[in-house]
């Protein structure tokens, strides 16, 4: 069964991980990405690389994972003839992804005003920190940059004084799935137009999109919300609470759950009519939480919960990564899938979240070794031959 994007071949000059992750997607989806990469290969080749505990044979995590279903080929793009190379698989492709720093596609001749000359379908993708445009474009970004930039930060943590990053780097995956979404707008739109065009992904831009509801609410209210540890700012009880074992998560966020978290909990002191609607419970919301705790750390999180779910009320256990991804549901749903080493060795990573009733997402490829597929593409792709590619190399134009 073919994929969703298979017949779309994408360029892919991406490093690290917002850029690596946006093109992982896509290539998951069926598209034929090609890894373009320098001769010395791509920084996150090395990243990890020589850990034991998280590399496979010379290969680290982060390549494993966000390069599977990849083919690499190396140009030197600050070669002449290489780039020269390069354009010409511009002209027969649909996508090139970059997340350069600012200013990096222009000084490299491709930015999207240089490939829409090679081929004016094309659709480039860039995903920087700041964008393409305004007074911070030329900043410097990672993802705790653009984390606390968008604002994300002043609201994670347990109170105003210790701002946290989420656990994970969600402006870097922030800005790698917009660009998907990006890609895939454009591509659409070029069904009707004929036309690529560009696709400016900044990750700051991301982390402002997310604050969503929250934005909003501070132009109502004029206030600056502060962070409230794992608790609502309405909903009350809603947050972690520790039982014998562990911790778990229980989620009130209507009156009904109430009454049947009263019958699981039996507490009598908790059992009052000014508790049965929100108001009350919010203007006790300490006591309450307190008390809620102290019931659940008399007995074990897997007996909590199936007191609680038996009552439907939302909870869930705060798993760590073995339990996480051991869960049920997240296996049932395909979302541990095997990762190889092109070597035959393998291991395991997390699976595509995107299911389509028709189209195939479930094959995984193994991520290639520097420059594993540059003689396969340029002979599929530009029908260059043994002869010519040997030169090419022989003049380090290649590898």
């Amino acid at each position: 069964m073919p994929g969703a994007l298979e017949g779309i071949r994408i360029l892919d000059l991406t490093h690290m991980l917002s850029g690596p992750y946006a093109s992982m997607i896509l290539a998951d989806l069926g598209a034929e990405t090609i890894k373009v990469e320098p001769p010395a290969g791509e920084g996150t080749r090395k990243l990890l690389a020589n850990n034991p505990r998280y590399s496979l044979d010379g290969m680290g995590a982060y390549f494993i994972t966000l390069n599977r279903n990849k083919k690499s080929i190396a140009i030197d793009l600050k070669n002449e003839e290489g780039l020269e190379l390069f354009y010409k698989l511009v002209a027969v492709s649909d996508v090139v992804i970059s997340n350069f720093g600012a200013g990096v596609p222009e000084r490299l001749r491709i930015d999207y005003a240089s490939l829409a000359r090679v081929n004016p379908r094309i659709i480039a993708c860039t995903v920087t920190g700041f964008g393409a445009s305004g007074p911070g474009s030329r900043r410097p970004a990672f993802d705790q940059v653009a984390q606390a930039t968008g604002g994300g930060m002043s609201i994670t943590g347990p109170d105003p004084q210790h701002p946290v990053r989420a656990g994970i780097p969600i402006g870097d995956l922030g800005g790698g799935m917009f660009g998907v979404m990006g890609v895939l707008a454009a591509l659409q739109e070029r069904e009707r137009s004929g036309r690529g065009q560009e696709v400016d992904i900044s990750m700051l831009d991301c982390q402002i999109s997310m604050l969503n509801y929250m934005a909003t609410m501070y132009f109502l209210s004029g206030e600056n919300p502060h962070p409230i540890g794992n608790s609502h700012f309405v909903h009350v009880p809603y947050d972690t609470f520790g039982c014998a074992d562990g911790f778990i998560v229980i989620a009130v966020i209507t009156d009904n759950f109430w009454q049947n978290l009263k019958k699981v909990l039996d507490c009598p002191d908790l059992d009052k009519p000014e508790y049965d609607t929100q108001p009350g419970r919010w203007r006790e919301r300490e006591h309450i939480s307190r008390r809620v705790n102290e019931v659940l750390s008399g007995d074990s999180c897997a007996n909590w919960l199936r007191r609680l779910e038996e009552q439907r009320i939302p909870c869930a256990p705060v798993n760590n990564f073995e339990q996480a991804l051991s869960d049920p549901q997240v296996l049932h749903r395909d979302m541990v899938v095997e990762l190889r080493h092109p070597d035959g060795a393998g291991t395991r990573g997390p699976g595509n979240p995107i299911k389509l009733s028709r189209s195939a997402t479930g094959d995984f490829g193994a991520a290639p070794r520097l420059g594993q597929h540059t003689d396969e593409v340029l002979r599929d792709c530009l029908d260059i031959g043994a002869g010519e590619t040997a030169r090419l190399r022989e003049a380090g134009v290649i590898r």
